[in-house]
């Protein structure tokens, strides 16, 4: 039954991608936010691994988590919402027999598409600076072993390149074929830093497999329309940390006024009501389930 139940949106993200429009993924830190995500109307859920270390650890993203740990997220966050998780594997936390190991596990977790990079371990955050590559031979094994491993075939591999920051758009756009030619499934080329070079890998690659385009909030990469998107041949847009930064500003606002005031009364016009929040968490379905089994 569970296998049943980790597959159905699995083949749904294969469908959405499919689909006329981009599929547009929020991104999630934590079970909460995916739940919101969910509720907003949204198809799908990206699990940003951004948001995973900051929500975990309070530190930035330059490779301290684990992949037992993101795995973790990953699962918990599954088991919150109904909708296809796409879940951020970063470089797959060593060579490829680690790699094999992640698969399993995010496979494992109910995650319906893996996202893995071509950063040497530890890695660092595509909008930072400082990034390097490991060698292409190298990430075309990863990959490879990724294929390998997966025991659903409705299971995706997204394969990233940090190329454009380290060799430059043209080295970005060799790797993302030679991804594709190694199994994977979507071509992700991280952090182009004008338009026309967008355009440029739109226009090379969206005819090779299906492209992801990372509209990182406050990023390198110009903030395209999703018109603009749409008829560059986009079909996963992911928005990873907008809903970290909107939870970020709304708690530091809460503080303030609780420091100010001595109390949080004044802010609180503005937030869910509890029983408005109990609601949105669940409760009534407990509720439910507690009178069916009493």
């Amino acid at each position: 039954m569970s296998d049943l139940l980790s597959t159905a949106p699995r083949a749904r993200l294969r469908d959405l991608l499919s689909g006329p429009a981009p599929l547009v993924a929020p991104g999630a830190y934590d079970a909460l936010s995916a739940r919101l995500v969910e509720q907003a109307g949204f198809d799908a859920v990206y699990m940003t691994g951004f948001g995973t270390t900051a929500g975990l650890l309070g530190r930035p993203d330059v490779g301290l988590l684990t992949g037992t740990e993101m795995a973790d997220n990953a699962r918990r966050i599954v088991a919150a919402v109904d909708v296809p998780v796409i879940a951020d594997g970063d470089t797959g936390y060593g060579n490829a027999i680690n790699v094999l190991r992640t698969v399993q596990t995010y496979e494992q977790a109910g995650v319906a598409a893996i996202q893995l990079e071509d950063q040497v371990t530890p890695k660092k955050c595509g909008h930072m600076s400082g990034k390097e590559i490991v060698p292409l031979p190298e990430m075309l094994g990863k990959i490879r072993a990724a294929a390998e491993a997966r025991r659903d075939p409705e299971f995706l591999i997204i394969a990233r390149t940090d190329a454009v920051a380290v060799e430059g758009v043209d080295a970005a756009i060799t790797r993302a074929k030679a991804f594709r030619e190694a199994g994977a499934d979507l071509l992700f080329v991280e952090a182009p830093t004008a338009e026309a070079d967008i355009e440029r890998i739109a226009g090379e690659l969206s005819g090779v497999a299906p492209l992801v385009f990372n509209w990182a909030e406050g990023g390198k990469t110009p903030p395209l329309t999703l018109e603009r998107m749409t008829e560059l041949g986009f079909r996963l847009v992911i928005y990873p940390i907008g809903t970290l930064l909107a939870a970020t500003a709304g708690i530091r606002t809460l503080l303030e006024t609780l420091r100010k005031d001595g109390t949080p009364q004044a802010a609180l016009p503005g937030l869910p009501a509890f029983d408005e929040f109990t609601s949105l968490v669940g409760l009534p379905e407990v509720q439910e389930l507690e009178q069916r089994f009493r």
